[in-house]
């Protein structure tokens, strides 16, 4: 498993659950919440990939 979703997982695992409902990014117009983002980083699909990017490059999660 990568570094990143590693730290993804980790990091969701400790939400709680009514901050799993909060947006975290906008992509493309489209907000994400933390619920959506694990939804596609499970999935390895491209916006999660997208999504694993743009979080550590605002630091919310320590890529490798």
């Amino acid at each position: 498993m990568a570094l990143g979703k590693e730290k993804f997982l980790q990091v969701y695992a400790n939400l709680p659950l009514n901050l799993r409902k909060e947006i975290i990014l906008v992509i493309g117009d489209e907000p994400i919440t933390w619920n959506v983002a694990y939804s596609e980083v499970l999935g390895n699909t491209p916006l999660g990939k997208q999504v694993l990017r743009k979080l550590e490059e605002l630091e919310i999660i320590k890529g490798d």
